[in-house]
């Protein structure tokens, strides 16, 4: 058998890194990345998140791992996922910048998806880093309340969208509240900011989620992998 050739050794390794892409050349997958951003999930969890079935979850989950981008761990019968390092956030953040500045298309459909949110009263993270450290602001994670307990931001408060509306009460009156999710393209705290301030609240959208939280370098509140 002949050697390879230059022409197919460097064949051989561009093909590596394309199992990165080929990886990510789905937009169900994405949104697996992104969902895993927050924390570990189960396949189950992530159907759920997704709006998939558990078989086509599972394989989209398979490809992922196939390209060694995300892990699993094992408890009885059930497989939780996580990404594999933060790398993996740094690339879907990249890609997400990219597309930002070179498709018009994203602009358009993040409009029809989110709305208009240059209409939202938006905090950035280091003012709501600064009013948390004077108690003077109510920081609200509004994602389901795995996602918080994988991890949150120190402080936060944890009540789901979904369950915003009959949990009113429990906010203080007299402070400002600023809601968070998942991050820039996620509706839950653009939700919660409408219902906040239709209940008559100061009420902000932190222009951020955990993966940017953490991404510049401020503590996250993060469950133990073993946990």
């Amino acid at each position: 058998m002949s050697e390879p050739s230059p022409r197919e050794r460097k064949d051989a390794l561009f093909e590596q890194f394309a199992r990165i892409t080929k990886a990510l050349a789905s937009p169900r997958r994405l949104e697996i990345v992104d969902v895993l951003a927050q924390g570990e999930r189960s396949v189950e969890s992530l159907a759920s998140a997704i709006g998939q079935s558990l078989a086509n979850t599972s394989r989209h989950l398979q490809s992922l791992r196939a390209a060694q981008l995300v892990t699993v761990r094992r408890e009885g019968l059930h497989a939780h996922y996580r990404l594999a390092d933060d790398e993996v956030v740094a690339l879907w953040r990249a890609v997400r910048h990219l597309g930002e500045r070179r498709l018009a298309d994203v602009e358009r459909a993040a409009r029809a998806y989110l709305g208009d949110t240059a209409s939202l009263r938006t905090i950035d993270a280091a003012e709501v880093s600064a009013l948390l450290a004077t108690d003077q602001v109510v920081l609200l994670d509004v994602r389901p309340e795995e996602e918080y307990h994988a991890a949150h931001i120190p402080g936060a408060r944890s009540i789901p969208v979904d369950r915003l509306a009959e949990r009113l009460p429990e906010l203080p009156a007299d402070l400002p509240v600023v809601a968070y999710c998942r991050g820039p393209y996620c509706v839950m705290s653009i939700d919660a900011l409408a219902l906040l301030e239709t209940s008559g609240r100061r009420a902000y959208r932190l222009d951020a989620g955990v993966p940017e939280w953490r991404a510049a370098g401020r503590p996250v509140a993060e469950a133990r992998a073993d946990a």
